[in-house]
């Protein structure tokens, strides 16, 4: 990164809601935030070949950086949901839960946004399993 100072993003949390059954994807926290970190997540289903969703497990790390606009960069564990891509929404989407299919990813998103004029992009991302 530039050097530049980061400042830190407003605390995300990120609840596995468990309930008789495998936990389930939720994510709560700022608003603001929460469309960053919805905006990676559904560049990266998108991108990404795999049959199923994957949704946050956790925020790692989430610095900002104030420049033209703010640079977010998002450090987050993923992980695969028994719902497939054909599923609507991953709103109470459970993670597997059996060894074999728990599968986890660490990613790494560069997100650039200017608020005040509506703009978010995807500058950069890198992942990689678990």
């Amino acid at each position: 990164m530039s050097g530049l100072p980061h400042f830190p993003l407003a605390p995300l949390a990120l609840v596995l809601a468990v309930h008789s059954g495998p936990a389930i994807c939720h994510i709560s926290g700022q608003v603001a935030a929460a469309n960053r970190l919805d905006f990676a997540l559904s560049k990266y289903n998108k991108a990404s070949n795999n049959t199923y969703h994957s949704c946050m497990v956790q925020v790692l790390r989430a610095p900002k950086q104030v420049v033209s606009g703010l640079n977010y960069f998002l450090d987050v564990e993923l992980g695969q949901t028994t719902c497939t891509k054909s599923h609507p929404n991953l709103v109470n989407c459970p993670f597997y839960d059996q060894p074999r299919l728990k599968k986890r990813t660490f990613c790494s998103f560069h997100i650039y946004s200017v608020p005040w004029m509506g703009s978010i992009s995807m500058v950069r991302s890198s992942c990689q399993d678990a």
